[in-house]
């Protein structure tokens, strides 16, 4: 089991080692009531396959599917999810905060 961000930075390098397509999430900022701190985690594969966490709920899908599209294209995002935005009950991010992750390919 994952039990720091370190081993899923460490998770992260290893899938490259072995020839993966890798993105990585980061919580870079945080207001108000967050489920996970800034410089929280999460590894991504081409596959869908993932470890860490950056938010919880229905916001690690969305990243998911941002960090798909990020292997793809090489290019990195800033995502935002908070409860005024019109998707935050749709993503889950119900909690009255506001986080914002980056997502950038691991070469």
């Amino acid at each position: 089991m994952l039990t720091t961000d370190t081993d899923i930075l460490k998770a992260a390098e290893d899938w490259r080692r072995q020839g993966r397509a890798v993105a990585l999430a980061t919580v870079v900022e945080a207001w108000g009531s967050a489920p996970r701190p800034i410089g929280s985690n999460l590894v991504i594969d081409a596959d869908g396959n993932f470890l860490g966490s950056v938010s919880g709920g229905c916001v690690e899908g969305a990243v998911v599917t941002e960090a798909l599209d990020v292997i793809d294209s090489g290019k990195p995002k800033m995502l935002e999810f908070g409860v005024a935005d019109e998707t935050a009950w749709k993503v889950g991010l119900s909690c009255g905060g506001t986080i914002r992750v980056f997502v950038e390919k691991v070469e």
